[in-house]
């Protein structure tokens, strides 16, 4: 591997697996502070301090000796700490990003140690030391060795980035164990032969470490993901058993427009369970969503021809009434005589059916109208009745009063020519308006005119010929009857028979209530 010639320092953002996670990039500082870390201090401080003690040596092989010392200790306890931000966004369904999180972790890289980690030869090549020796990871030549060196220790900060981005993500949680471990498998392929300088034994051993606590997380994520399969496949079959309940519906009893609403419902629900819930098997989903597709064209199929059926038989309807409204409207210039064509055109309306709600409003608001102009026509024709009756009902009031007569005389001939008289005016005033009003007068006259005829019936009965032989031959027959049971009372009242007595006693009782009725 050949570096760029430009030895400025770069920094490559860690590559991420197409898995659906939050998009991350990490950017290191771009002036790392060479400091210990807080819990290496101490023992940083002490080294140093014991392996400069001997700068008072008397030889050069000590002072030499000295300086081995202080090196040696320098390497095994000093890293460099390097601060990374990690920047975390998450993005929705449709890619628009809802939350960005910037969290800053440390990384440390080991300065030295029993041996350095990377070596630059004279031609620029650089070389990182692992288990089995040093293995060339690209060249450097434009640059001094530290440029080298600095360059590929970028690199291998960049993958510790990544390892300790994947630890933070395991230890938060959220991310599934199945995505965490498709991130390490892809960083495990960077770490193997990366060209980079620095521990990556160490690297390769937390990557390890990880999907090894992973693998386990999987089986339990696993098992759950089965439930939540399970129950999905569950909650489908039901919305498909009741789309195919709607579909097997006679579409003569349907009530459409709930039907449309409850169908609409189901396919809402089922969007809702396939966009948030757990991902079915490919076949089950395929064959659940065939059976919810031909339910759902099946109610779709009905409504149509409901409404195909329903909209000609409107049409029908709507060409009669149509027809009803014109006939109707026809009627205006006949007014009052229009009346009683306008009620038979009422009655056919009434048995035309429905042409739809909007249609008859409008046709009905027409025939309305109509009918409205010709009931009017009445109203102003009683109108100018009534205000010409008034006189009328006063002259009939008047001849009412005079009627009062007919009931004081006891002359029965006379009270009949006076009522007759009456009744020859009453006739000659002519009818009124209102009808109430010419009503209530003509049952005042009735109620006179009905106690005459009341008189004058008696008074036929009365003198009736035939009535009155009749009236005689029956009050000569009780009579003798009477005669006879008078003296049948009195043998028995004699020989002292009390139940002849009783039976005589009753019948003359009856004979005499019946010759008191007629009279005699």
């Amino acid at each position: 591997m050949t570096a760029a010639a430009d030895p400025q320092p770069e920094t490559d953002a860690p590559e991420l697996p197409e898995n659906g996670e939050p998009e991350t990039t990490s950017t290191p500082d771009q002036n790392p502070a060479e400091t210990p870390v807080a819990d290496d201090a101490v023992e940083a401080d002490a080294a140093t301090a014991d392996a400069t003690a001997p700068e008072a040596a008397e030889t050069e092989a000590d002072a030499a000796d000295a300086d081995a010392a202080e090196a040696d200790a320098a390497a095994a306890e000093v890293v460099e700490v390097e601060a990374v931000e990690i920047v975390e966004v998450v993005e929705d369904a449709e890619g628009d990003v809802v939350a960005v999180e910037v969290t800053e972790i440390v990384v440390e890289t080991p300065v030295g140690a029993d041996e350095p980690w990377g070596r630059v030869d004279d031609d620029g090549t650089v070389s990182v030391r692992e288990a089995d020796g040093w293995r060339v990871v690209g060249q450097y030549p434009d640059g001094s060795p530290e440029e080298a060196l600095a360059y590929f220790e970028r690199k291998y900060a960049d993958l510790a980035s990544e390892v300790t981005l994947l630890e933070v993500r395991h230890r938060r949680g959220g991310a599934s164990a199945a995505d965490l471990r498709a991130t390490a498998r892809t960083i495990n392929g960077k770490l193997d032969g990366a060209a980079a300088v620095g521990d990556l034994a160490s690297l390769v051993a937390r990557v390890a470490a990880l999907t090894e606590a992973l693998t386990a997380q999987s089986e339990t994520e696993a098992v759950a993901a089965r439930e939540a399969v399970d129950d999905a496949v569950k909650a489908r079959t039901e919305l498909v058993e009741k789309a195919e309940a709607l579909a097997a519906r006679d579409p003569r009893t349907v009530q459409w427009k709930q039907a449309t609403a409850e169908i609409n419902g189901l396919f809402d629900q089922w969007q809702s369970q396939q966009q948030n819930g757990p991902r079915l098997p490919k076949s089950t989903a395929q064959q659940l969503w065939k059976r919810f597709r031909d339910a759902r064209a099946t109610v779709d199929k009905h409504r149509r021809a409901f409404y195909a059926e329903l909209d000609e038989a409107h049409k029908g309807v709507r060409d009669r009434k149509t027809r009803l409204v014109e006939k109707a409207e026809a009627l205006a210039p006949k007014g009052e005589d229009g009346i009683p064509a306008y009620r038979d055109l009422l009655d056919e309306w009434k048995t035309a059916g429905r042409a739809g709600k909007k249609v008859d409003d409008a046709l009905w608001a027409r025939f309305k109208a109509a009918g409205d102009a010709l009931y009017g026509a009445r109203v102003e024709r009683e109108a100018a009745d009534a205000e010409a009756s008034r006189e009328k009902i006063e002259a009939k009031r008047a001849l009412l009063e005079e009627a009062k007569a007919v009931g004081d005389e006891r002359d029965i001939a006379k009270a009949r020519s006076i009522l007759t008289g009456i009744q020859r005016q009453w006739d000659e005033i002519g009818r009124i308006f209102p009808r109430d009003a010419e009503r209530s007068l003509d049952d005042e006259l009735r109620r006179i005119e009905n106690a005459l005829r009341g008189r004058e019936d008696a008074d036929w009965k009365r003198n009736d010929p035939e009535q009155k032989a009749r009236a005689n031959d029956m009050t000569r027959q009780l009579t003798d009857a009477i005669q006879k049971l008078e003296d049948e009372l009195a043998v028995a009242k004699k020989s002292g028979d009390k139940k002849a007595i009783a039976q005589a006693s009753d019948a003359l009782d009856a004979r005499k209530s019946w010759l008191k009725a007629l009279g005699g």
